[in-house]
Parts: C-alpha cells; structure tokens; sequence
C-alpha cells in the first residue's frame, strides 16, 4: 500500500515488484541473489487512480513510461532487496506527486537596455579582436 495523499491510497495488488539480478559488480552473490527491485504499475488499469491523475501521467514524457502506459521503475543501488523495494516506492510516490504540481507560466520579458548595451558591447570588443588577428605585413 503506497499513500500518495489523504484522498488517494494505491493497494499492493496494483503494484507488481519483482526481484531480479542486479548489474555490475557484487561478488560471490552476483549469480545467486535477486537484490534488485523491477516495480510495475498499470496506469491505464488502475481502479484508484482518479482521471486527473491518469491524464497527467499518461501526458508526460518519460522513459519509465511504457505505451501501453505502464510505470516501470529499477532499483539496484542497495545490496538487499527490501531497501531497493522501498527505494522503487519512493520513486514511483515522487513521479505521481510531481504531475500534480502545476507549472507556472512563464512571463514573456525583454532584456533591459543595459544589458543590449552591454551585450553589443562585448560584440564590438570581440570583432574588434578578431579583426586584430589578420595577417600582418611586415613592410620588408
């Protein structure tokens, strides 16, 4: 059970994980132990998720993503699968909380007169260095 907010609790039995095989080095276990945390959660499907929500997730682009819009998430940066399972559940509590903060509009502005100044400024300095850099003729 995974509590977003007061409103919304996701069940267990909508949040699938699995331990698989982590990657990289890890020693004597490598081959034996499942310590990583594959979760999966069906965004399309889920029963609690209100359309907010489901629209606001399905509308974005990330990779955990699926087009099926499955939300498929890997742990593997601690050694025991409880913390990379906990870890996962962050992840997935973090990307459903950040759809539903809206982004503020950004306010079209112009550079001040200054800064046009300055800049052109920094552009004759520039020309003017480059300029410099021709070939010289030594008068021999």
């Amino acid at each position: 059970m995974l509590r977003i907010s007061n409103q919304l609790t996701l069940p267990a039995d909508e949040i699938e994980i699995q331990g698989v095989r982590s990657q990289g080095a890890g020693g004597q276990n490598v081959n034996k132990v499942s310590s990583a945390a594959h979760l999966r959660f069906d965004v399309t499907n889920s029963k609690v998720l209100p359309d907010f929500y489901r629209e606001r997730l399905l509308a974005m682009s990330d990779q955990r993503l699926t087009k099926d819009g499955v939300i498929v998430i890997k742990a593997q940066e601690f050694r025991s699968f409880e913390k990379n399972r906990d870890e996962a559940l962050r992840r997935l509590y973090l990307l459903i909380k950040g759809v539903t903060v809206e982004q503020k509009k950004r306010k079209a502005t112009k550079p001040t007169r200054g800064s046009e100044k300055r800049r052109q400024k920094a552009k004759k300095m520039r020309s003017e260095t480059k300029k410099n850099r021709g070939r010289v003729d030594g008068g021999f």
